[in-house]
């Protein structure tokens, strides 16, 4: 393991590696042990350090616009995505030298510490583009395109756009770039999910102009409600989609 972080840290930009070096411990420390079958919330933070070189103080997010914020995200949600990072369903070689010799448990306990933040959103950026492009965005979010069997974003993330406990997650609150990057990763099969892959199908459905618009929109909504995710969705959803269980779906 120390072998892989020295080979990451070589691979990062020198500021970036001092900081990630002087966190590294916790992924070395991780793996030389088994994973603990619960972790106190105190004894969890300096683990997670590592994480936060990327994704900010406490998850929150940096300025650099590939890097999501993890607070309060939904803890089924963070969950599949940490154990996609490491079976290699989503790509990204440094997450993958973090944790690819974590077991299933000790990731759903990383998954469940950042979910319980429960931290303030700062206000959206500026919209990105044009009125014309941002209502463009705001039609497919909320209504869909029933001709190109696109399903309105809120039918899965729900009506304000916060997510659905525990597995679906929210949309705003995200860099433009990181909403782009993510769509036109689903797009071209780079980042994948269990099946049926229901953001697969659905992303190939949109044109570039599509992904701009809608990642436009998004990016320059205000978070509701804290962030929160909804406990339910209020209606069925209009996909069966992998890794999301307990919810209905419709016609089935």
């Amino acid at each position: 393991m120390i072998d892989r972080l020295h080979h990451l840290l070589r691979r990062l930009p020198r500021p970036l590696a001092v900081v990630f070096f002087l966190s590294a411990g916790w992924a070395a420390g991780v793996a030389a042990q088994p994973a603990p079958t619960t972790v106190a919330p105190a004894a969890m933070a300096p683990r997670v350090l590592a994480c936060t070189v990327c994704h900010g103080k406490e998850g929150r997010a940096t300025p650099d616009g590939y890097f999501p914020r993890i607070a309060g995200k939904p803890a089924g949600y963070l969950a599949n995505q940490l154990i996609n990072f490491r079976d290699g369903r989503r790509s990204y070689p440094q997450m993958t030298y973090l944790i690819e010799h974590l077991t299933d448990d000790y990731l759903r306990e990383m998954a469940e510490h950042f979910a319980a933040l429960d931290l303030p959103y700062p206000p959206p950026p500026p919209p990105q583009a044009p009125p014309a492009v941002l209502e463009q965005g705001r039609k497919l979010v909320q209504q869909g395109d029933a001709a190109r069997n696109i399903p309105a974003c809120v039918a899965c993330h729900g009506a304000a756009m916060t997510g659905v406990a525990p597995s679906i997650p929210g949309l705003l609150g995200l860099p433009r770039d990181y909403l782009n990057s993510q769509l036109g990763a689903w797009k071209t099969g780079q980042r994948r999910a269990h099946a049926p892959d229901c953001m697969a199908d659905i992303a190939r459905q949109l044109t570039p102009e599509d992904v701009s618009a809608v990642s436009a929109w998004l990016a320059a909504q205000p978070v509701a409600a804290g962030g929160k995710p909804a406990r339910t969705l209020p209606a069925a959803m209009p996909a069966r989609c992998g890794g999301v269980a307990d919810v209905p779906v419709a016609g089935r």
